[in-house]
């Protein structure tokens, strides 16, 4: 026998499948307005982490205060054996960590890459360094503690290098660039030229 389907079960059928559609897209859109909401917290994320990076990048540097030599030799034959490199910290810098920062040195013998002297404070060029190696001094120091943080904007501190430890002592005339690198990638250059004359003279400014 036929079964004969009324209009009132056709409209019902018809209905229940809209209902079923429906609530498909509905499934739908949920998930993928929960799939662009974690996508669009995590890009919010990582555009503040990328953005306080790069301002680390720009601020978390390095600022030259002076640069003086230490002459020595006889008459006509003096050179700067030892260069200090007094520093504090740059506009809107935090906390710098002087042993975690990098040194390119480019002198007229060369490049050369430069690694903090963690032992302790410089003492003198009797004690000297090892080759490849940097120094310090604390000249201010507001809080007392690490003398080779620079954590306030009135710390100062001097950066020692020994020259016959690096690429030989330097001569008058010569040009030399430094580059320091701050464990943040904040990278700031000095460049100094000895003076044409070091005779009869102590130290000079660089």
């Amino acid at each position: 026998m036929f079964e004969f389907i009324t209009d009132e079960e056709e409209r019902g059928q018809v209905g229940i499948g809209t209902l079923i559609v429906f609530i498909a897209m509905v499934l739908v859109a949920a998930i993928a307005a929960g799939v662009l909401i974690n996508t669009a917290g995590f890009l919010q994320s990582k555009s503040q982490e990328t953005g306080q990076q790069s301002s680390k990048q720009v601020s978390n540097r390095l600022q030259e205060v002076a640069t003086v030599g230490n002459v020595t030799g006889t008459s006509g034959n003096e050179v700067v054996d030892v260069v200090n490199v007094t520093v504090t910290q740059g506009a809107g810098a935090g906390e710098i960590d002087i042993h975690n920062a990098t040194v390119t040195w480019i002198g007229p013998s060369g490049t050369s890459q430069l690694v903090a002297n963690t032992t302790s404070e410089y003492d003198s060029l009797a004690a000297g360094l090892n080759s490849g190696e940097y120094s310090y001094q604390s000249v201010k120091n507001a809080d007392g503690a690490n003398p080779h943080v620079l954590n306030d904007a009135d710390d100062r501190l001097n950066l020692v290098f020994e020259t016959g430890q690096i690429n030989g002592n330097l001569n008058e005339g010569d040009e030399v660039t430094i580059k320091i690198n701050t464990m943040s990638g904040a990278t700031t250059s000095i460049r100094f030229t000895v003076p044409e004359s070091l005779g009869q003279k102590e130290a000079v400014e660089l």
